[in-house]
């Protein structure tokens, strides 16, 4: 349930606060005083589409924020929620309602806010589809068009979603196999060609045998080979100065050469080591220390000068592979680990195609069998949809007739055509104003008036299979007056038992069964304008009722006329 929305420079409403209550909540005002923007406010609760253009003039940014309670909700919505609000970290307030809130700054940038949590408008709008139904004028129209009255027909019997479900996966395997089926017979030629591509590409880079790495390694040791002489000349004198020419095997001057540095520090090391003085023992053991890291140095020099390739033709060899490696990152992929992920790609595929007579009747074979299981999924998915579309007609027609229509008779039909992705059935929602009639569709045969009961009725019905727990209609009931609309007035009222209902209306005999009226009011200053919402109670309401009745608030015929017209529908509102 909706407890409470506060709204914040949207439109020509600068600052407004509104209390919602149980039961049915109506708003009214003057056209162009400010009503939509309330309904405005609730579409971008449900994560709807930030349209800067509705941020008041001169204002940086425009806010929606929302209270919602959960206590209304069944254990399987409830549930739902809880899911969405502990994956976004979500938390309730004091009160344990939850905050929604949406901002759309003048730029066009918007954010949504749940719980004290930033989160995408994709979450805001799971979390308030479980609390919050928004029908409109627009959403009229567009429960005309054939997908919609499918989908509506679809959403009134729960039954149907697993059928559809399974029927959807049957038909993807069923495309999947005839598009490979089709690709492989009718272009047969091409896929030959691009086996013989590939075989040739994955064949040269299997020739060649590259090693995940092996690109990189190459450099880093042509590089050594390319400076061998001037590296193997740096260690041998280095270590020549820290063991001595013989060390190496082969440093002879043909003079006496001095001592080696290891020969120095450690006769240094020896002798203070055996001085009295303390300070002259602990150098002593530095100096050793120092000894052994030599020590260290030398053997590292040694594995070094060891490791160096002394074959002439090994730098040759090495280039030689370079190249091999450069020709194929030069037609697969930037290095060698993308040329083996590119190999790996080409096997694969090179294994998905086979245009061998075998393979195309084994391909048959798959395709019959996925159509027929496809088939017998739409076969049972036709005659649930069947089903339902009876229960609809009657459920709709029973609604209609409860709001002035007593003759008319909706049926929806369920007719054959082609495969899709939905099914191979086509509904149509047909009207007949009674049963002399043969129905018309309903897009083409109704009336304003008509038109906006038959889709109140379908709202109310699918509403209820929903289960949100608060239900918006704004301005559904145009083109409505008279009896038509007290009945509206009425089946409102009665939706209310079960539902938190707000209602935008024009019309006097709906706004008189409300639980709540609130009051649109625009402001037109010399320089702005500007609009506010509040609660009618006792005169007010009253004086409100008599202008919606025929302009007549400041008459006492007319406030009369609203008086007699709201004691009667909210004695009916107690008898219920």
């Amino acid at each position: 349930m909706l407890t409470e929305i506060t709204i914040d420079n949207l439109g020509v409403i600068p600052h407004s606060a509104v209390e919602f209550s149980p039961g049915l909540n109506v708003l009214t005002g003057e056209t162009g005083a400010g009503k939509t923007m309330v309904v405005t406010g609730l579409r971008l609760l449900t994560g709807g589409r930030a349209d800067a253009s509705k941020v008041r003039t001169g204002a940086a940014q425009a806010t929606v924020e929302g209270a919602f309670s959960t206590h209304l909700l069944s254990d399987v919505a409830r549930d739902a929620l809880t899911t969405i609000t502990e994956d976004a970290g979500a938390q309730p307030d004091e009160n344990g309602e939850y905050l929604a809130a949406r901002s759309v700054k003048a730029s066009g940038r918007s954010r949504a806010h749940l719980g004290g949590r930033t989160v995408p408008a994709a979450t805001l709008a799971e979390f308030t589809s479980h609390l919050l139904t928004i029908h409109g004028q627009n959403d009229q129209l567009r429960l005309l068009a054939p997908a919609e009255q499918l989908a509506a027909l679809d959403a009134f019997d729960p039954a149907i979603a697993p059928l559809k479900e399974r029927y959807r996966e049957s038909y993807s395997k069923w495309r999947a196999a005839t598009k490979d089926l089709r690709e492989r017979t009718e272009k047969r030629r091409e896929l030959a060609q691009e086996v013989d591509r590939l075989q040739f590409a994955v064949d040269e880079i299997d020739g060649i045998d590259p090693q995940d790495g092996e690109d990189t390694d190459l450099v880093a040791t042509i590089n050594r080979l390319q400076d061998v002489d001037a590296l193997r000349e740096s260690a041998q004198g280095a270590l020549v100065a820290i063991d001595g020419a013989e060390s190496v095997g082969e440093y002879n001057s043909g003079a006496e050469s001095a001592d080696p540095a290891s020969t120095l520090i450690g006769q240094a090391a020896s002798t203070l080591q055996q001085a009295s003085d303390g300070h002259l023992r602990e150098l002593g053991s530095q100096l050793a220390d120092v000894a052994a890291v030599l020590t260290d140095v030398s053997g590292e020099l040694g594995m070094f000068l060891s490791d160096l390739p002394s074959d002439p033709d090994e730098l040759e060899r090495l280039l030689q592979r370079q190249q091999e490696l450069k020709s194929l990152t030069r037609k697969y992929a930037p290095d060698i680990a993308g040329v083996l992920a590119w190999r790996d790609k080409a096997v694969k595929r090179l294994a998905s195609i086979d245009t061998s007579a075998e393979a195309i009747e084994e391909l048959r074979k798959r395709v019959a069998t996925s159509e027929k299981e496809m088939t017998t999924a739409a076969k049972a998915l036709t005659k649930d949809r069947t089903a339902a579309a009876r229960k609809l007609e009657e459920a709709v027609t029973e609604e209609l007739r409860g709001l002035a229509m007593p003759k008319a008779r909706v049926t929806v039909s369920v007719d054959k055509q082609e495969f899709d992705r939905n099914g191979a059935d086509s509904v149509e929602l047909r009207l007949a104003p009674n049963d002399a009639l043969e129905p018309q569709p309903l897009a083409s045969s109704a009336s304003g008036g008509e038109l906006s009961r038959v889709m109140l009725a379908l709202e109310v019905i699918l509403s209820s299979q929903q289960g949100g727990a608060t239900l918006v209609f704004d301005e559904v009931d145009a083109g409505v007056g008279g009896r038509a609309a007290v009945e509206i007035g009425r089946r409102l009222a009665r939706l209310a038992r079960n539902y938190q209902v707000i209602v935008v209306t024009h019309l006097p005999q709906v706004a008189a069964y409300a639980t709540t009226h609130l009051h649109v009011s625009k402001n037109v200053s010399d320089e702005s304008v500007t609009s506010g919402v509040d609660v009618l109670e006792g005169d007010a309401r009253i004086e409100e009722l008599a202008r919606m009745l025929a302009g007549m608030d400041d008459s006492e015929t007319g406030r009369a006329h609203a008086n007699e017209l709201m004691e009667r529908a909210q004695a009916e509102i107690a008898a219920f």
